[in-house]
């Protein structure tokens, strides 16, 4: 099959509105965002994607001229502004303090404008990320968890208040500690707990489920080990994997499921053999497709594309698995 690299998805309202945004037009992303008001994992991840589309162009700033009162036109601002510093800090720009101080003062001014917003915090939590040494006080707060890092739990702290288990915040932790000018496997260690500890409080019907998927794959990046694939099929990267499956996944419409994590998703069960379930999110997945997890877990193969070879293959066995098999019945752990 044909597969689909689109970070919206089944999200058919969200692509239309990356094409107009990505052509000039701002109209499409205001009337998708009307709808989301108090949806705020939707809102959270549409704008997101909506302002990697449009940091390339003044299109946002254009939006903001013409509705200078509204809010939703305000926000998409704020988020264009963290796309760019955090793009700056990326390519080592000179000016990336200019564009972080710009970002951080407009995420200030939405969240005192929306209080019971968590999108500003979100993109405060973001930005944390630039602050590797944690020279501001707020990306240094100690934890109440004894095992993890001082970091920016205060900002955390605010997200949850507005939308408890808020799939980015969680997320930015994750990359914010990744960030941390710290020895690699230091940061790694606090990558692997403080995905422990989200997962084992078992927020039900959340992708943050998932979270100890996204800190594995992590730690295959940082080193390759030919018996790496084995320990997905053994405690405790199954017991999480099944969670997610049953504890999200089962529950959760499709259509409400980021790409990126049906492919991790996906990944895991069919690493960890059981190819019955892999079936049924690959299904769902349908031909949407993310480059990640599998470029950093392909095995070297002789391909053109080996990580999409890698993708295509652990669809057909997972497939034909569930096409030749009854599934296998088990407790839900």
């Amino acid at each position: 099959m044909r597969l689909v690299y689109h970070p919206a998805g089944h999200d058919d309202d969200l692509r239309v509105a990356l094409v107009e945004l990505e052509a000039g037009r701002w109209r499409t992303a205001r009337d998708l965002l009307s709808k989301t008001d108090g949806h705020w994992a939707l809102r959270t991840s549409r704008t997101q994607l909506l302002a990697v589309a449009a940091a390339r162009s003044d299109v946002v700033s254009v939006w903001l001229d013409e509705e200078p009162g509204s809010y939703d036109a305000q926000l998409m601002s704020v988020r264009v502004a963290v796309e760019r510093a955090l793009r700056a800090h990326r390519q080592q720009h000179p000016q990336t303090p200019e564009f972080e101080t710009k970002a951080r003062r407009d995420a200030l001014l939405a969240a005192r404008r929306a209080p019971r917003d968590p999108v500003p915090w979100v993109c405060l939590m973001a930005l944390a990320q630039i602050d590797t040494r944690q020279l501001r006080r707020e990306h240094r707060l100690l934890s109440d968890e004894p095992m993890l890092p001082s970091g920016p739990w205060g900002l955390l702290y605010e997200v949850n208040q507005r939308d408890p288990y808020n799939r980015e915040a969680y997320h930015r932790v994750l990359q914010f500690m990744l960030a941390l000018d710290v020895p690699r496997a230091a940061s790694l260690a606090a990558v692997v707990d403080f995905s422990w500890s989200v997962a084992g409080q078992r927020p039900l019907r959340s992708p943050l489920l998932l979270l100890p998927t996204y800190a594995v794959i992590e730690q295959r990046r940082a080193r390759v080990d030919p018996l790496w694939r084995r320990q997905w099929a053994a405690e405790p990267a199954l017991g999480y994997t099944l969670n997610a499956f049953y504890d999200w996944f089962q529950k959760v419409p499709p259509g409400l499921c980021s790409v990126a994590d049906l492919n991790h998703l996906a990944y895991a069960l069919w690493a960890g053999h059981r190819y019955w379930e892999a079936a049924e999110v690959f299904e769902a997945m349908g031909p949407y497709a993310a480059r990640e997890p599998w470029t950093s877990v392909h095995d070297g193969a002789a391909a053109a594309d080996p990580g999409e070879a890698l993708l295509l293959r652990a669809r057909a066995e997972s497939l034909s698995y569930a096409h030749n098999h009854r599934p296998r019945a088990g407790p839900h752990p």
